[in-house]
């Protein structure tokens, strides 16, 4: 891949890479720090690239499991600090500005979480995805089918808890 081509390939997928994997890991920050990351690995791969039927695929499959390994070390992080009566520094509470399709999304199990983001904000078929993923067709089916489902009640019991906050306000 050349330069020209990379930079093009850049400037038009990271926007978009990073609104996915912030809707897969509910952390805009992490998100924008892993596709940054899967960039850097894709521009001393280039080759790679090149042989890559999709290379946008190939740089959201390495920067998810950039924003997986980040957590997992994140988690261990914590546990340390809880075993040690270290408590974390203070985070700060959630935008209330936070959109009620992210909410519903992050209530939900990881795995549903993304092939629901992959399959409505990707475009990806059920191969396509189960191709990135590492799991079969069935099993990404089932995830989608779960995953609408659980999206659903989650988005009706937000919808249903703000309503209860807002008549409880007035």
């Amino acid at each position: 891949m050349q330069d020209e081509e990379f930079d093009a390939l850049y400037t038009a997928a990271f926007p978009r890479l990073v609104r996915q994997l912030t809707l897969m890991t509910g952390d805009a920050e992490a998100a924008q720090d892993a596709v940054q990351e899967a960039f850097v690995r894709a521009w001393s791969r280039r080759s790679v690239l090149d042989s890559a039927e999709l290379p946008e695929a190939w740089i959201r499959t390495t920067a998810w499991r950039l924003a997986v390994s980040r957590f997992r070390r994140l988690r261990r992080g914590w546990e340390l600090a809880v075993r040690h009566h270290h408590g974390p520094a203070e985070v700060a509470a959630p935008s209330p500005d936070r959109v009620l399709v992210e909410q519903a999304l992050a209530a939900l199990p990881l795995n549903q979480r993304r092939v629901l983001v992959l399959h409505y904000l990707c475009d990806l078929g059920v191969e396509q995805i189960a191709g990135e993923t590492g799991a079969s067709a069935g099993t990404v089916k089932s995830w989608l089918a779960r995953g609408r489902k659980a999206l659903a009640r989650e988005l009706r019991r937000e919808e249903r808890d703000g309503a209860e906050r807002k008549s409880s306000h007035v």
